[in-house]
């Protein structure tokens, strides 16, 4: 691999700590900390995305790069760090934070100057790891790599993997913090985005108070990942947060027209490029619930539901506006735009239903029957993905029942049933209405209801198959997720099996998962 290529031009610019302590501590009015990968003796490799090296830059793996995959040994140029940030976590503000799990290499640049910047996570504790040690286990590390590469091929925006290895040791983790933690395999997986930076790490420079790094940091990220702002002085700045309203707003839609639920919303977990980052307690959707959340820290208040995560996302924009407000200097505009911000993530939401429905244009009239389906499908316990992909088999001399009652986690009695032939008649009706022919309607739907989603069951059984050393669902479930709007494996789309609804990390999880 081409690892020579790698460069640190975040270092060169921000102000950072280079004692390179990974003893946790505050680190005032710095944008990073040097800091060195743990190192592991007896690391070995799961899976490498071969793909992935190629676009970005890095070429072919070789048996010998091994050791940059988990940090070890690493040459001059990888001049290793951590960043800080700050972030509202649950609603509150948490003051200082940073990447406690993560470490970066850098930057590499392909052939086509396209920037990507190298991380790992799990390689070892830095100054923000909060009194932990910065290791990841096997469990998270797979569903990290598996879940982001899946995200990027069903076409939402996301961080993505380039490696999953085990490091050779152990690492003690409570996974649902009830005072039973357990020795688990350690894993490090490397993941890549065009930029890992957070709303935290504006809200940390404008909460200290320094806003010449703060402004310096808002021009380069407009200068490296929005060259489409060209305006200057405030107006810049007022561009560059209209633009992340924008890309929030399209991440959200895109998350609920798979069913992709975070679990921890916190702002410094929300990319300032748009993209999905830190896959911890996260769920694809199975049964059909606004009020659904897989992270047991949610619980009771559920402030990261499904159904939220709209009004989460425009509630962490205020605390962005509140950070930028020393550059931009206009609460009306800032109030104006998150008014707005509201009424554009609801319109572009309804229409990805209207595509999901194979309608051909959003009407007034669709709101009602939106609101309808809703309340039908929490009613009868319906699975979201399953109910599209029936949804389309419809036709003329289809039974209801037969084809819908196996996608239910309740049984469809006849009332039930009478309810769901009501809403079949309504939806004909609309699509009658439509002025695309039913082959247009059918590839709208096709292109935006996938056949394959990673639940967290399959999840679940891959890791416990890799912790024995086998990795032939680890393969079939990669195939699936490059492929997740053909049915390739019908056995994964299938809703969730009944044994599984009280397992541990089937359905929720803690977020150190």
């Amino acid at each position: 691999m081409n690892i020579e290529q790698i460069r640190q031009p975040f270092t060169d610019i921000f102000p950072g700590d280079l004692s390179g302590n990974p003893m946790q501590r505050n680190t005032p009015k710095v944008l990073f900390a040097t800091v060195k990968p743990a190192g592991f003796d007896k690391p070995e490799l799961i899976i490498f995305n071969e793909i992935l090296s190629e676009e970005i830059g890095l070429g072919k793996y070789e048996e010998k790069d091994l050791n940059f995959l988990v940090g070890n040994n690493l040459p001059e140029n990888v001049k290793t760090y951590a960043t800080t940030y700050a972030g509202h976590q649950f609603g509150n503000w948490a003051g200082q934070l940073g990447d406690g799990r993560a470490i970066l290499a850098g930057e590499i640049i392909n052939k086509n100057g396209k920037k990507t910047e190298i991380q790992w996570k799990g390689a070892g504790a830095t100054p923000y790891s909060r009194h932990a040690d910065g290791r990841a286990v096997l469990r998270s590390s797979v569903r990290e790599y598996l879940m982001s590469e899946a995200m990027y091929h069903l076409g939402v925006p996301t961080t993505r993997a380039l490696s999953l290895s085990f490091t050779g040791e152990d690492v003690v983790r409570d996974i649902m913090y009830n005072g039973n933690p357990q020795l688990e395999k350690g894993a490090v997986v490397i993941r890549t985005a065009q930029s890992f930076l957070r709303f935290g790490h504006f809200e940390l420079l404008s909460a200290q108070r320094e806003y010449n790094s703060l402004q310096n940091l808002a021009d380069f990220t407009i200068e490296n990942y929005y060259p489409e702002i060209t305006t200057d002085g405030i107006q810049k700045y007022k561009d560059f947060f209209k633009s992340i309203c924008t890309r929030t707003a399209h991440l959200m839609t895109e998350w609920f027209r798979v069913g992709f639920v975070h679990g921890v919303m916190n702002t410094d977990n929300m990319s300032v490029l748009g993209l999905t980052i830190d896959y911890g307690p996260y769920s694809m959707m199975d049964e059909y619930d606004l009020n659904f959340t897989p992270n047991t820290t949610d619980l009771p208040g559920r402030r990261y539901a499904f159904g939220k995560q709209g009004q989460i996302s425009q509630w962490n924009l205020w605390q962005l506006a509140n950070a930028l407000h020393p550059l931009i200097k206009d609460e009306k505009f800032l109030e104006e735009t998150l008014n707005h911000y509201g009424t554009y993530f609801w319109e572009i939401h309804d229409k990805m239903l209207c595509r999901k429905f194979g309608f051909d244009e959003l009407r007034e009239s669709d709101e009602d029957f939106f609101t309808s389906w809703q309340g039908l499908m929490q009613e009868l316990h319906l699975d979201y993905t399953l109910f599209f992909n029936q949804l389309e088999k419809l036709n003329s001399n289809s039974d209801i029942k037969s084809l819908f009652e196996n996608i239910s986690y309740s049984v469809l009695n006849d009332e039930k049933i009478k309810k769901l032939e009501d809403f079949i008649k309504e939806y004909k009706s609309r699509l009658s209405s439509n002025k695309i022919s039913r082959e247009e309607s059918l590839s709208l739907m096709k292109r935006s209801n996938p056949k394959f989603t990673l639940r967290n069951y399959l999840l679940y059984q891959c890791i416990e198959e890799i912790n024995t050393g086998k990795t032939e669902m680890l393969e079939k479930l990669t195939c699936a997720l490059e492929n997740p709007y053909e049915e390739l494996y019908p056995e994964f789309s299938a809703k969730r099996p009944s044994t599984y609804d009280d397992t541990t990390g089937c359905s929720t999880l803690s977020c150190s998962s």
